[in-house]
């Protein structure tokens, strides 16, 4: 299991957030097309974000949504894993 003990709210959020987008990103590291130092980047950006509060209201209350909210540093990075 890949995780981050030194910031675990954050490493739980970013994958929420990927989650939404489709992207499972322990896989991602496991197959080969993310690196483990990109992972890194994303947890460091959402640790670093004011809006952690705000995107845990997000992620609970997001339901079926199939995209990320504006607000989140990592939306494009996540969005370009898509496809």
């Amino acid at each position: 299991m890949i995780g981050y003990p030194e910031a675990p709210k954050a490493w739980w959020l970013t994958r929420g957030m990927a989650r939404i987008s489709g992207v499972n990103l322990p896989q991602a590291v496991v197959e080969g097309w993310l690196q483990r130092t990109e992972l890194e980047t994303l947890v460091a950006r959402c640790a670093a974000c004011d809006r952690g509060r705000e995107c845990e209201m997000w992620l609970a209350t997001a339901g079926q949504a199939v995209t990320m909210p504006d607000f989140c540093p990592n939306r494009q990075a996540i969005k370009a894993l898509v496809g």
